[in-house]
């Protein structure tokens, strides 16, 4: 094909672009490279199919998918200046703000139509421009699918099947020379409704209720219901062919006559120009990095506190999979946040690693080992772990407590929650955020716009989840993003503008300063209370978090000191002692006398009484207190007997006997079988180790370099190889041209034919069938032939290869220049 010859296909097309242009549109659109096309034609093959279309239309922002459906409406092929006529109008009810919108679209429209060529949805000369037809059908109108632009099908679709006679009676009815030729028919009505002159003199005639049927059908969508006997007005407009039969109740304005009424215009209002994105608020750089440094903090501190809930092994796991809503309203009530807010922390938890499933029998949630390595980093690397896993991730937590398609509650950790848009949009947003001035917080309903204007088909979501997910997921977006510390009063944060251009790194040194240092004491009340007055070291909150229970939360933590929290210190193996020094060395104030005497008195009686196995027993030396629970009314559910003097046995297992006696008011102590007291420390289950829950992607992924560089030159050779004009040695001595298909010829002339080409340093075409049975056509230049091997270099793979004569069905020679 000369330079100069406009292209006929999208193939040809395709085939004159440059490589890099190729590269280009494999870029944009990955799905065309599973697999690669063995060559242009089937590349533009592949282009064209309707999945493919769909999907690249999907990623088109609103003014391209807008140049896009006036393609569609406009005649094929289409020049320059009616797609341009059609995106500004034509200037006969233009205005000063007309102009000022025709110039943004005249300056934006070389931009959108590069999009759409860059693409393969649009080829061809700018005097010849095309919309591939998968997409022209896509948005073409019809009475199911009404176009996007709202306009309805041409004179000559609608009339389509109308009797001749039915066309001269409306040509006769709109003032134009009768005539019995359909075609001609149809060509004057054309022309007169796009005659801006002859239109607004027929229209000036209109009764004034026609007008009104006309206007509430201009902007779409364009067709009508109409009774057996019309109104006057309707049946003013019917026949003069201003609203075209489709049915016998339903009537269309045609095209041509809609965009006489909209001076031109394929849409009511084109959008050139994206939707800048507004300032709600400008504050301090500083203190925003401050707000977010502390909510971080927050975040690091909520996670490792669900995560201890369920150290000892979490809830079960429901047969659907996840979690029940009453498990969930049980996080939500020990952390102290909302239902939905707890879902969220439950689900970045999973989606970081330390959270996953135990693989048992009775399968429950528990941490998994990463926690316990998580746990050991400085603050600010667990943040960024927490903040990566985020921004991939592609389940979502806000789904959690709505229905899916089937009308079936969605559960936090389901297997319902993946949405593939989720990291686009988490990343686009944050993104936006990044493009204004530091300190500056977006305003919501600008952000959500700007959004709608970069993927307009995008906002569709499945059945039973509203008709915009993508701006919900912006919206959880900007949710998430406050709590995790990614922004701070509305802003982006610094050290999140780092971890998205920089990296972990970079943004865990931002980070590092603005953490509070974890505190080695507390301040000890008379009241059997320990304040906290800031973050506390871990050996030290972990120990004061058996020894206490939290009381209140916030800027500093309140520890209550109680005589079952005391026991529980003593159950995980603490002595009266290690408690006295373990609070004089951390306390700032002195230990209240009311705390000694509390630990003194839970101390001596612990242990007193031992529980065992028989199917349970309690052993105490003071048979007096025997006796009195043998007394006691609410010891008549345990069945207890007595065995000895200091001995009762009781029907009940071992816990449930040893949690009894302490509902009761003892202190008892279990024990081994050998007697020994056990020690009950704090659970530390772990599930076997888990890999953090894959993100489901949305298609395919974007190729590197390398592959795009790889496939474009397979793409090349194969389309060399596939348009090539060559000779078939059987058929070369009669002079005729050889067929498509693969050449065969016999294993000497195959080897003949290879030996000269390598003697000779030509190239030749040859079939080849690999190890795996699949057959190739490629075109190779030898250089040696021997051992049954011909090694060549190879323009399909682009390298030198070595082929096994055995597996080379046939061998042609290529045609020299000026055959075929």
């Amino acid at each position: 094909m000369g330079t100069t010859t406009p292209p006929r296909t999208l193939a040809e097309a395709l085939r004159a672009r440059g490589d890099e242009s190729l590269a280009g549109l494999l870029r944009a659109r990955p799905d065309l490279l599973n697999p690669v096309p063995n060559d242009i034609t089937q590349l533009a093959t592949r282009a064209g199919t309707r999945a493919s279309v769909v999907r690249a239309l999907e990623h088109l922002d609103r003014f391209a998918l807008q140049t896009a459906e006036a393609l569609a409406v406009a005649p094929d092929p289409a020049p320059y200046a009616t797609l341009l006529s059609l995106l500004t109008g034509d200037g006969l009810d233009d205005g000063e703000q007309r102009d000022d919108a025709g110039a943004a679209v005249t300056a934006a429209l070389p931009g959108a139509l590069a999009t759409l060529r860059e693409q393969a949805l649009v080829w061809g000369e700018d005097e010849r421009l095309r919309l591939v037809r998968t997409a022209r059908e896509l948005l073409a109108p019809s009475p199911q699918h009404p176009s996007p632009t709202g306009l309805g099908p041409t004179v000559a679709e609608a009339t389509a099947g109308m009797s001749p006679g039915r066309l001269q009676e409306i040509l006769v009815a709109s003032g134009l020379p009768a005539t019995h030729d359909p075609v001609s028919a149809v060509a004057a009505l054309s022309s007169l409704f796009t005659d801006r002159t002859r239109m607004a003199e027929l229209l000036d005639t209109a009764p004034v209720e026609a007008l009104s049927v006309l206007d509430r059908l201009v902007w779409g969508p364009p067709y009508g219901e109409v009774t057996p006997n019309p109104t006057p007005p309707v049946k003013w407009l019917r026949d003069r062919g201003l609203l075209l039969p489709v049915s016998t109740r339903t009537v269309v304005l045609p095209r041509e006559a809609a965009l006489h009424l909209r001076a031109g215009r394929a849409h009511r209002v084109p959008e050139p120009v994206p939707p800048v994105v507004a300032a709600a608020a400008e504050r301090d750089p500083q203190a925003v990095d401050r707000a977010a440094a502390g909510q971080a903090f927050t975040a690091l501190s909520t996670v490792e506190e669900l995560l201890k809930l369920w150290n000892g092994g979490g809830p079960a796991i429901l047969r659907a999979g996840g979690l029940s809503v009453r498990e969930l309203k049980r996080v939500a009530a020990a952390l102290e946040v909302t239902e939905p807010i707890a879902a969220f922390w439950v689900e970045l938890a999973y989606a970081a690693g330390l959270l996953a499933t135990d693989g048992e029998s009775d399968e429950r949630y528990a941490p998994t080992p990463a926690y316990d390595e998580w746990l050991d980093l400085p603050a600010q690397d667990r943040w960024t772990h927490l903040a990566t896993a985020w921004l991939p991730a592609t389940r979502v937590p806000g789904l959690v407590g709505g229905q899916d398609a089937k009308g079936r509650a969605l559960s936090a950790l389901g297997p319902e929650l993946d949405r593939s848009a989720a990291p686009d949009v988490r990343r686009r947003v944050l993104a936006l955020f990044a493009e204004l001035e530091p300190g500056t917080a977006p305003d919501p309903e600008t952000l959500l716009r700007r959004l709608r204007w970069e993927r307009p088909l995008r906002g569709s979501a499945p059945s039973g989840e509203g008709t915009d997910l993508r701006s919900r997921l912006a919206l959880w977006t900007l949710n998430e993003a406050e709590l995790l510390g990614i922004t701070g009063r509305g802003a982006l944060s610094s050290q999140a503008r780092a971890l998205l251009e920089e990296g972990e790194e970079s943004a865990g040194a931002l980070l590092a300063p603005l953490l509070p240092e974890p505190l080695d004491h507390v301040l000890l009340q008379a009241d059997l209370t320990a304040v906290a007055p800031g973050p506390l070291e871990r050996p030290l909150a972990e120990t004061l978090s058996v020894l206490a229970d939290v009381e209140s939360k916030g800027g500093a933590t309140v520890y209550r000191f109680t005589p079952g929290s005391v026991r529980r210190a003593l159950d995980a193996g603490q002595a009266a002692a290690d408690l006295h020094a373990f609070l004089a060395a951390h306390s700032r104030t002195p230990v209240p006398q009311p705390l000694s005497y509390l630990i003194d008195d839970v101390a001596r009686r612990h242990g007193h009484l031992r529980i065992g196995a028989a199917s349970a027993y309690v052993r105490c030396d003071d048979e007096a207190v025997l006796n009195e629970i043998l007394a006691d009314r609410r010891s008549t559910g345990l069945r207890l007997r007595r065995l000895a003097p200091t001995v009762l046995a009781s029907q009940a297992d071992p816990g449930s006997l040893l949690e009894a006696l302490r509902e009761m008011g003892y202190a008892p102590a279990a024990e081994s079988a050998e007697g020994d007291v056990l020690i009950t420390r704090a659970g530390a289950r772990r599930t076997p180790p888990r890999t953090p829950p894959v993100p489901v992607p949305e298609g395919p992924p974007t190729p590197d370099e390398t592959l795009l560089g790889a496939a474009v030159r397979a793409i090349r050779a194969g389309d060399t190889a596939a348009t090539v004009v060559r000779k078939d040695p059987a058929e070369a001595a009669t002079g005729t041209q050889a067929s498509g298909s693969l050449p065969r010829t016999t294993s000497a002339e195959t080897l003949a034919t290879v030996q000269a080409a390598a003697m000779t340093g030509t190239a030749v075409w040859i079939g080849y069938v690999n190890a795996e049975g699949a057959a190739s056509q490629r075109v190779i230049a030898p250089v040696r032939v021997e051992g049954g091997f011909v090694t060549a270099y190879d323009h399909t793979a682009d390298e030198v290869r070595t082929f096994a004569l055995h597996r080379i069905t046939g061998v042609a020679e290529l045609a020299e220049d000026g055959e075929g």
